[in-house]
């Protein structure tokens, strides 16, 4: 295989503007073979502040932001999702998420996960990732 047919499998990858700095090894977006990898979504505002002080539903309003600030970044939208993965601490907040994120999908209905889990990073309440169409 040649070079230039190798970097074509590359994935793109970047950070958008109005987006935090990523706090590890990793981008916001990997754009590949036409679909969007969005990385885990904490409930950071774009000057990097840590909402772990907000409510829950501030933080899954943060959250889903970041998830529309990345699409959008990458070029794409919330129609265009094809999975969505959301990690909750604690699963009475499942209801919640729910509408939330309902109102926020709009007509959109991805695949989707919510997965309890003990804790996350920051002591934050909640964390979405997601893979969209191009």
């Amino acid at each position: 295989m040649g070079q230039s047919e190798h970097s074509m499998d590359r994935p793109r990858t970047m950070n958008p503007v109005g987006m935090a700095t990523p706090g590890g090894h990793y981008s916001h977006v990997s754009v590949t073979h036409g679909l969007i990898f969005v990385s885990g979504q904490l409930p950071i505002d774009s000057s990097g502040r840590k909402l772990a002080d907000s409510s829950f539903e501030d933080q899954a309003e943060q959250v889903l932001a970041n998830l529309a600030s990345a699409l959008a970044g990458a070029g794409s939208k919330i129609s265009k999702l094809v999975q969505v993965r959301v990690y909750i601490v604690n699963v009475e907040h499942w209801a919640k998420f729910n509408e939330i994120y309902a109102r926020w999908a709009g007509d959109a209905r991805p695949a989707r996960a919510v997965v309890p889990v003990p804790a996350l990073h920051y002591g934050l309440k909640i964390e979405v990732e997601a893979v969209a169409a191009v």
